[in-house]
């Protein structure tokens, strides 16, 4: 077998001799979270500036984002070393809202947003990112890499040429000749170093290493490069409460909660797959739910400090997991960080060189694409081949949430279609000139058409006997074939009798039900169903 996504991508990371979080706060581990931290505090600042200006809102909204929404999520959240902050794929959706209502609407859409996400983890709604399979999870990682990617060319631009299209993305004009070489070759500088570096020391995280060497460079021989400054100043005071400005009527709601509701889902599915992602490298399980409520609580708070609201961020979490970030003080120490560089360390922070961020996101991009799929593609099943391609194609074109859900959809579909081949039947006369049909293969909704297909009222003798033994009754659906094939053997003037099937059967069941056969063995698993066929009232199974 391959091996899995998330083995390969923690020994390309180099990993496996990195301990999991610990509990133990030595002098050791206590500086490598700090400079994971500061590490993912740098690489956060252009970020929540390109994501503010996608929104169409000011820079300080989405730094203040990053800054409440990384340090509550850290104190609280379900997976310590997990970096939130504001995203591009809840920035996307936020540009009509703004455009058409403005930002106050934004930052009451935000605090919807969060309480619809705290009832999101109150409910365990979390727990059902178990259903997402493994080539959803592959075709998210390669999308949301290639999304990186692209989001990282918006630096390639002359500065103040950069302004934001009608779909929301960067515009102008691109770079050319000696500038554009000077930017490749820093970027190109910050790769080297940072996939040098831990083959000489790991003192320092190789990030933080590149970052700093390319920007001692840049400040001390002048290189005439796009610099953070040139994006927007950072310089600000600390996030000040502060009640959205907006009508409290009903038509403040209808507008809102549609917003609210698409920025909860797409938050949450995206914080909940970083989650089993982060959580795969470190070692670490569970965490859902609380991980719901840790969105949603950051995301309320952020709306009353006038923040964009955010969610967990694949790529900044790759970048802490590699720096060495385990405990929740690597996030802690990055959110601290950001409010620092926002209110005393603006002027410092604003000639960092744009290069050396792009540099270390291209390595993000680069650890984070799943390489080995494009290897595996031709042995796994095509459907699941499929699967990958369609959710990494529909995470770049559209958002995150619409992948998945169509990559669950289409690996469901695909399931029910391969089980409902399943069905099928062994035939056989007993001496007494009764016909057996031994039943093989789940019986539910898109299989009936076949069941049905298995028997032959009118050629079979008076006598027939269903024996469910090796099957499983699944869902209503079964239920109403069954039922059928009784009335079309009753019709026929026939004796049919139904063998092995659960007790909940025996109750759901009509007509058949009179001729079922009670045996010690028979199973005693539930059927899925919603409605009772004898009580004709609401009911339910397992």
């Amino acid at each position: 077998m391959p091996r899995s996504l998330l083995a390969a991508f923690a020994e390309r990371y180099s990993l496996s001799d990195i301990s999991t979080a610990t509990d133990h706060l030595t002098p050791g581990r206590l500086k490598t979270e700090l400079l994971a931290g500061l590490t993912v505090a740098l690489a956060l600042v252009p970020e929540a500036v390109a994501f503010a200006f996608v929104a169409g809102v000011h820079p300080l909204v989405g730094l203040y984002a990053a800054f409440l929404v990384g340090l509550i999520t850290a104190l609280i959240g379900g997976r310590p070393g997990m970096i939130s902050g504001a995203t591009g794929a809840l920035a996307v959706v936020m540009v009509a809202l703004v455009a058409d209502h403005g930002v106050e609407y934004l930052f009451a859409t935000v605090v919807l947003m969060g309480i619809l996400q705290i009832l999101a983890g109150v409910f365990r709604l979390g727990k059902f990112i178990r259903v997402v399979p493994h080539p959803v999870m592959l075709g998210f990682v390669n999308g949301l890499a290639i999304v990186i990617f692209l989001a990282q060319l918006a630096q390639f631009k002359v500065p103040g040429t950069v302004e934001m299209s009608a779909h929301g993305a960067p515009g102008g004009q691109w770079m050319t000749g000696m500038p554009l070489a000077v930017m490749l070759g820093l970027v190109g500088l910050t790769m080297a170093i940072i996939w040098a570096t831990p083959k000489v020391t790991r003192a320092i995280p190789a990030p933080l290493a590149g970052i700093g060497i390319v920007a001692a460079i840049v400040i001390v021989f002048g290189v005439d490069v796009p610099r953070v400054g040139d994006l927007a100043s950072i310089q600000g005071g600390l996030p000040q409460f502060h009640i959205p400005m907006v009508p409290l009527t009903l038509e403040t709601l209808e507008i809102i909660f549609p917003y609210a509701l698409i920025l909860a889902a797409i938050g949450l599915i995206e914080s909940l797959l970083t989650l089993n992602l982060v959580g795969e490298i470190t070692g670490q399980r569970g965490g859902a739910s609380q991980e719901c409520v840790a969105q949603g609580l950051a995301n309320t708070v952020t709306g009353f400090f006038g923040g964009m609201g955010g969610c967990a961020m694949i790529g900044q979490s790759m970048i802490n997991v590699k720096s060495g970030g385990r405990m929740r003080l690597s996030g802690l120490s990055a959110a601290l960080f950001l409010l620092i560089f926002i209110v005393l360390a603006a002027p410092l922070i604003e000639q960092i060189p744009l290069a050396a961020l792009v540099g270390v996101m291209f390595m993000v991009v680069i650890g984070t694409f799943a390489w080995q799929s494009l290897k595996i593609m031709r042995k796994v099943p095509k459907a699941d081949a499929l699967v990958i391609v369609l959710v990494t194609i529909t995470t770049v074109a559209y958002d995150l949430a619409i992948a998945v859900v169509v990559g669950v959809i289409v690996s469901a579909l695909e399931y029910a279609w391969t089980n409902a081949q399943r069905i099928h039947a062994r035939s056989y006369e007993t001496p007494e000139g009764a016909k057996v049909y031994q039943i093989e293969g789940p019986l539910f909704f898109a299989s009936t058409d076949g069941f049905m297909e298995l028997f032959t009222p009118e050629t079979d003798p008076t006598r027939v006997i269903v024996d469910f033994a090796d099957s499983r009754v699944a869902d209503q659906s079964a239920l109403t074939a069954i039922e059928a094939l009784a009335e079309k053997y009753e019709a026929a003037g026939k004796t049919i009798q139904l063998r092995h099937l659960s007790r909940d059967c025996h109750q759901l069941l009509t007509k058949a039900g009179q001729l079922m056969i009670d045996s010690d063995d028979d199973p005693d698993y539930q059927i899925a169903t919603n409605y009772s066929v004898r009580t004709g009232v609401l009911g339910s199974g397992h």
